[in-house]
């Protein structure tokens, strides 16, 4: 039998705050991007893992503050009287630890915000100590932001993630997939979303439902 043919199109992630699940492994960081928290410094950095939910609420905060957003490896001086404008997110900082030019003008950036009381979202996988800024004066800046971590998912909220990527590729599984992929995955949102993207694909290719047994055969060859 001839294979269909798949194409690796992009899930449309949902990105509103009713699609987001609490649990106790990031109710802290929900807590703190509500609008009623005030950040003590006026700056709060999100950390976590890939995948696990930080430009999701980069995005809903955005959505309640009108910030703008943008990736630490696209700030450029040139950008920064414009983004002063308002609050402001910046995703990835830890990206540009050898970036020096995007690391003096997000120093510039956080100077002139904090100066005219704007609010900064700052965003990293580990914890902000250990971005290992090469621009000594931004790296102590980021340390003295409050701080949340988003934390490896419980069986509940690794559920959740896997029952949202299926959705957000619109894609339905058989009852069955998701408790076996909570019991016998590698627990991280990283993993959450190897294996759905590739039970998506292998099930396009096949021209066979999103199956149990098709989980299973997956999961045995990531062990071989």
């Amino acid at each position: 039998m001839a294979q269909q043919l798949s194409f690796d199109l992009p899930a449309k992630p949902a990105l509103g705050q009713d699609d987001f699940f609490v649990a106790p492994s990031n109710a802290m960081a929900v807590a703190m991007i509500d609008p009623g928290f005030t950040w003590p410094t006026g700056k709060l950095v999100l950390s976590g893992p890939v995948g696990a939910g930080k430009t999701h609420l980069v995005h809903v905060w955005a959505s309640q503050s009108g910030a703008r957003i943008l990736r630490a490896a696209d700030m450029t001086e040139e950008r920064v009287p414009d983004l002063v404008q308002g609050p402001v997110a910046v995703e990835d900082v830890q990206d540009i630890a050898d970036n020096l030019p995007a690391q003096k003008a997000l120093f510039h950036l956080h100077n002139l915000l904090m100066a005219a009381g704007q609010p900064l979202l700052m965003t990293g996988q580990k914890a902000p100590n250990l971005w290992a800024l090469s621009l000594p004066d931004l790296q102590s800046r980021v340390q003295g932001a409050a701080h949340a971590a988003l934390e490896a998912p419980d069986d509940a909220l690794l559920a959740v993630v896997l029952a949202k990527l299926f959705n957000d590729r619109q894609i339905m599984p058989k009852p069955d997939v998701i408790p076996y992929l909570v019991a016998h995955m590698d627990r991280s949102f990283e993993a959450a979303q190897d294996i759905v993207a590739r039970l998506d694909r292998v099930s396009l290719e096949e021209r066979r439902g999103l199956t149990r047994a098709l989980a299973i055969r997956l999961l045995s060859e990531d062990r071989q």
